[in-house]
């Protein structure tokens, strides 16, 4: 069933369209590289023009993902110029089209993503934009694209998790981590999830983890072999890296296969070469951001399966806090800390 909110968007996204597009708008920039406090500026800028192939989005919200911090700080592996504006992720109003845009509508309410949309409108190319399902509100349905699609091509392309299944995942409480939490268990797999605090411990489990693991506090190496029986895990899910790697490659099941998706800890580590010859497990590299140029039509598979989760309430983004758009700044320090559960979502507009 649709979520109640959601009729409210849909009619509020009609309105939308009906506005008279302004000549500018507020957009928050990077102008120095450092902590997103320090390096963002609330500027008055021209509301952009779409070109061909491309949509112009009134934003309605934006969710908070960990390579904004990255790109204030000039650590993401894109290095816009300065100054730009950061954001990755938004729900909003199709307002207006570019020559040749098809296959969405001016009005309609779309999620998507693209660096630079944390601003009131943002263009984006047509691809790279769909329909927001109806089932979620704004401050849901924002944290839908990169979180759930990283977490799905993790688990689905590159890992092949299988029903029954044993799926370790790091960071289990973050927004990309639940993502997993809740596509391993519509998967038919059972979750072991690892967390930084007692708090965070309770949102993994109320997301359906079978098993959490606190970090710091429980032997992760072997409250892994005594959940599994010695078994092990199947899939590793890892957004950490660092220590999270090296301990998932000593609690790895034969034939286990550990997708590498980040370095949030901040420790990139060296390949053990021979440990996954002996031990006869595969690591995974995923760079979700090369799908959509790559292998757009499996993008558009993730799309249709999200959103049959979504409206099925498999999958529920979890948000954390919202902060208006004045405040963008302290979403991305929010998120920087490590203190958060789920998604941090910046309301843009209402």
């Amino acid at each position: 069933m649709p979520h109640p909110d959601a009729t409210v968007d849909a009619d509020v996204a009609m309105t939308d369209a009906a506005l008279p597009l302004p000549e500018s708008m507020r957009a928050w920039r990077v102008t120095t590289l450092g902590e997103p406090a320090e390096a963002l500026s609330l500027d008055v800028v021209p509301v952009p023009v779409p070109g061909p192939g491309e949509v112009l989005v009134r934003v309605r919200a934006v969710a908070a993902n960990f390579p904004d911090v990255l790109l204030c700080r000039g650590q993401y592996q894109v290095k816009p110029e300065l100054p730009f504006s950061p954001g990755i992720e938004l729900v909003g109003v199709v307002a207006a089209l570019g020559p040749g845009a098809s296959g969405i509508a001016v009005g309609e309410r779309v999620v998507g993503s693209k660096i630079g949309v944390l601003a009131e409108y943002a263009v984006l190319p047509a691809s790279d934009v769909w329909a927001a399902p109806g089932s979620l509100t704004d401050a849901q349905a924002a944290g839908l694209t990169v979180a759930y699609q990283t977490a799905w091509f993790g688990l689905h392309r590159r890992a092949a998790l299988q029903p029954g299944e044993w799926l370790l995942v790091h960071a289990a409480a973050g927004g990309v981590g639940l993502a997993a939490v809740q596509l391993g268990i519509a998967a038919g797999a059972r979750v072991i999830g690892v967390v930084g605090s007692d708090a965070k411990a309770a949102v993994a489990r109320e997301a359906g983890a079978d098993v959490v693991l606190v970090r710091g506090v429980d032997d992760l190496v072997a409250g892994v072999k005594a959940a599994t029986s010695g078994h092990g895990a199947d899939v590793v899910f890892d957004p950490v890296g660092g220590a999270a790697f090296e301990a998932s490659t000593k609690c790895i099941a034969f034939e286990g296969r550990i997708v590498v998706v980040g370095f949030a800890g901040g420790a990139i580590q060296a390949l053990p070469a021979g440990h996954v010859l002996v031990k006869n497990y595969s690591v995974l590299g995923l760079h979700w951001g090369l799908y959509p140029g790559a292998r757009p039509d499996l993008i558009d598979v993730a799309r249709t399966e999200l959103t049959r989760l979504a409206d099925e309430g498999a999958v529920r983004p979890v948000v954390d806090h919202a902060v208006p758009f004045e405040r963008a700044p302290e979403a991305l320090e929010a998120l920087a800390s490590g203190s958060t559960v789920g998604r941090v979502v910046i309301e843009v507009a209402s």
